[in-house]
């Protein structure tokens, strides 16, 4: 593996660690001092809120010197994480919720901004292995993180959790620092118009993009909507304890780690549109399989959904970085995440209130919308056929 390839996956390590430990421990700190369950879950929402300012935040990266101003924002966030240290009671849980949102700002600044280093820190042919190996790495620490965050957070308290995870944004400063930016592609003067625009123009204004980010918009978006559908099939449907729970998660991100790493061959071999088509199916697939009343046949279907949401991630952030002009990468990167993860501000509570109809019709609901999107966006025969092929041939999805 190649000096910069590594580099970029230490960085996901690093930055997906920190933030995972946080991201859990935040909530449960504020219920800790205010004993109250809907301000902890206020938390999450400070830290995703941000994402629908991302067409405005990514034009900063097209203004100014990317890895400067990544770098930047990696030192900015390891200060106001140190803010926290000051918490001492409830009268100081506003500190919580503000760190929070900076933490969501700055994740749509770095991750826009690493998105739009990327190109010109490796070869196009390394693009989709780097995003696939960075996609496992981030699902592998969502698995280790929490439970280290919490550990600590049990042994020590919140203020050590605080000084770990302020270490993480400083390490990564310092990664970035050291890639080699070799390949900067031709810059293109980019045009004085509403970042939302120009973002939206770019990045659906042509189908190599347009059908991977819609893809993967429909497929993160069902994601959470059938979040409350699943807790409710493992609880009434199956009848088991909550703690099975954590054994579906771990099997969508053993699922997720597994697809990360082979995804760079596919997108390689098919392209960025076949890969999304296949990953939507597959997450269908899973979904469809979590409708059958056996709990194996669960496990199994959680798998299948970890490898096949990472495809239509990865297709998406790849599509997006070798068809977008350099000058304009900061501000499509960062509608592109806009457009695949801002849904979920609405997807998760309609997913709450669709429970109520039982624990399988928003599942079937949500399987029939991604074949729906999958029909709508990308009918081509012959690209169907390749993307079952996918689906189908390579052995990990088996």
């Amino acid at each position: 593996m190649r000096r910069n390839a590594g580099l970029f996956v230490a960085i996901s390590l690093l930055s997906g660690f920190g933030s995972s430990a946080m991201t859990l421990v935040a909530g449960i700190w504020i219920l800790d001092l205010t004993g109250s369950t809907g301000l902890a879950a206020l938390a999450g929402l400070c830290v995703y809120a941000p994402v629908l300012a991302g067409p405005w935040l990514g034009g900063l990266l097209d203004r100014a010197p990317r890895r400067p101003l990544v770098i930047a924002v990696n030192l900015l966030l390891a200060a106001a994480l140190l803010a926290l240290l000051a918490v001492r009671g409830p009268g100081q849980t506003w500190l919580i919720f503000a760190v929070s949102c900076a933490y969501g700002v700055s994740y749509v600044l770095i991750d826009a901004g690493e998105t739009a280093l990327l190109p010109s820190a490796l070869s196009p042919t390394e693009l989709g292995d780097v995003n696939g190996w960075r996609s496992s790495a981030q699902e592998g620490m969502k698995l280790v993180a929490p439970l280290a965050g919490a550990g600590l957070y049990a042994w020590h308290g919140g203020h050590a959790v605080v000084v770990l995870s302020a270490a993480m944004p400083v390490l990564v400063a310092t990664l970035y620092a050291a890639v080699r930016l070799n390949r900067t592609p031709p810059g293109q003067p980019a045009p004085r118009r509403n970042g939302l625009r120009t973002g939206l123009s770019v990045l659906f204004g042509q189908r190599v993009t347009r059908v991977p980010v819609t893809l993967a918009a429909v497929s993160i978006a069902m994601s959470g909507f059938t979040t409350a559908a699943i807790y409710a099939v493992v609880i009434t449907e199956l009848r088991l304890p909550t703690t099975f729970l954590g054994v579906l998660a771990s099997a969508q991100g053993a699922g997720s780690i597994i697809g990360g790493l082979i995804v760079g061959r596919l997108l390689a071999r098919r392209g960025p549109v076949a890969v999304g088509v296949a990953g939507t199916l597959l997450f269908a697939l899973g979904l469809l399989a979590r409708c059958l009343p056996w709990w194996p046949v669960t496990i199994a279907g959680a798998l299948v959904a970890g490898v096949g949401l990472p495809w239509t991630l990865v297709a998406a952030v790849t599509a997006v970085q070798t068809h977008t002009p350099s000058a304009l990468l900061g501000r499509v990167s960062a509608t592109a995440n806009t457009a695949m993860f801002g849904p979920l501000v609405v997807a998760i509570p309609l997913g709450a209130a669709a429970v109520h109809l039982g624990a399988r019709p928003p599942l079937l609901a949500a399987v029939a919308i991604c074949l729906t999107a999958v029909v709508v966006t990308h009918s081509r025969p012959s690209a169907l056929r390749n993307a079952r092929r996918i689906a189908g041939r390579d052995p990990a999805t088996r």
